[in-house]
Parts: structure tokens; C-alpha cells; sequence
């Protein structure tokens, strides 16, 4: 799993490419995912989520996801639960401090958003904390209803 995570980090361009193509999708989409019902939907949508981005991303599924501005490094599998930034343990060779097996979240999400158009902007801007009655829901349809215009 962890192989994987370090592969997208590598391919963060194309991630972050097919990921804009696919929120113009759920966009698009909306109109029916009204008409079945969001709450109808979140199950079996959150259920193929976490299998996606759980092989792809190690996905927590925090029901609120950056990883478009993070450089495709999910900033929930820092042990700290770091959302903007690392801690001040990160290792001279950039592992972590807590498991010194594991590359800094931070210092991935930083050589991921080099590779996306605007990723080092994105990365500079603070995320809110997280909403933890959203954890397990899909993000995805939350896109979707956000773009929309139905949720702020």
C-alpha cells in the first residue's frame, strides 16, 4: 500500500489532471444525484471512494479531501493528523519522526505539488480543521453538491 502511495505522489500531475475531469463530471451530474437523493447515494458512493482512493492514496476517508492541494500525499496518514504542514520532527533524510519507516506526509505532499500546475500555491493555503461528523462520507458527492452551489 505504502508503494503505492509513494507511485502517486510521483504521478501527481496526472492524478490532479484526471481528478478536474472527474469533478466536471460530478458536476454535471448533479441534477440526478438530486433526483436519487445525496443520502440515498453516500453509502454505495463512499464505499467505492475508499476503495479507490483507499488502494491509491491510503485514504482515511476524512469526508474532507485536499489532496489536489497537497500534492496528491494524504495529510491524514501523518501519525500528528498534520493538516497544514509538518511537525517540527521531520528527519534530515525527510522521514518521520514518529514512524521513521515512512517518508513526512508533508514532505511528499511538497515534491507532489511541485509537479501539478499551481501546486505550490495551492499548498500554501491554510485548510480549515477537520469536520469529523463528515468521516466516512464521500467528498466526492460533496464536490458535487459544493460545485452546484447547494452547500458552501
Amino acid at each position: 500500500m505504502y508503494s503505492v502511495r509513494l507511485w502517486s505522489v510521483r504521478h501527481a500531475r496526472g492524478l490532479n489532471n484526471f481528478y478536474r475531469g472527474f469533478e466536471r463530471a460530478l458536476t454535471a451530474l448533479h441534477p440526478l444525484f438530486q433526483r436519487v437523493g445525496y443520502q440515498r447515494l453516500e453509502r454505495p458512493v463512499a464505499a467505492l471512494e475508499h476503495s479507490v482512493k483507499g488502494l491509491l492514496f491510503d485514504c482515511r476517508m476524512c469526508g474532507q479531501c485536499v489532496l489536489s492541494s497537497t500534492g496528491m500525499s494524504c495529510p491524514m496518514n501523518c501519525p500528528k493528523s498534520l493538516r497544514n504542514g509538518p511537525c517540527g520532527g521531520v528527519r534530515a533524510n525527510g522521514n518521520c519522526e514518529v514512524r521513521p519507516e515512512m517518508k513526512c506526509v508533508w514532505y511528499l505532499a511538497v515534491d507532489g505539488s511541485a509537479r501539478i500546475p499551481g501546486g505550490a500555491e495551492a499548498l500554501s493555503r491554510v485548510q480549515p480543521a477537520i469536520d469529523r461528523r463528515l468521516t466516512g462520507k464521500s467528498s466526492w458527492l460533496r464536490v458535487a453538491r459544493e460545485r452546484a452551489g447547494e452547500i458552501s
